[in-house]
């Protein structure tokens, strides 16, 4: 079974937490937080996570435009946006600019389990392969 790692990128220290305690259970990941958008770019160059949550109401760098740079210096990141910006204008533009999905706030254990068996399944392979 192998250990994926997750960056989380949100700029609430709370909203981060409630988002890893939704992961599953049944396996460990490693979880890498950063709390705003520049922080989360240069980790996720720094370290390539499998897996990123990302949220795209933030101060400075917006999620958007850090999903933008993600892609573009890593154009098979694995982005999953997590957000209470539900708006159809705003999924559309995160899809547009390459997130795998959109996640609404507050995340729930069901929707980020299949969020995250969704991302495993494009990373070649679910937990249990």
């Amino acid at each position: 079974m192998q250990k994926r790692t997750v960056l989380v990128i949100d700029d609430s220290p709370v909203s981060r937490k409630m988002l890893r305690s939704c992961f599953p259970k049944d396996r460990e990941f490693a979880f890498l937080d950063a709390g705003d958008g520049q922080a989360g770019l240069d980790l996720h160059r720094q370290r390539r996570p499998d897996i990123t949550f990302l949220d795209l109401t933030m101060e400075g760098m917006s999620g958007l435009a850090c999903l933008e740079q993600i892609r573009a210096s890593d154009p098979k990141a694995l982005v999953i946006v997590c957000t209470a910006d539900v708006q159809a204008k705003s999924i559309e533009k995160a899809l547009a600019l390459g997130a795998m999905e959109v996640v609404g706030k507050p995340p729930t254990r069901e929707k980020v389990a299949a969020a995250v068996e969704r991302a495993e399944r494009r990373l070649g392979g679910a937990h249990g392969s």
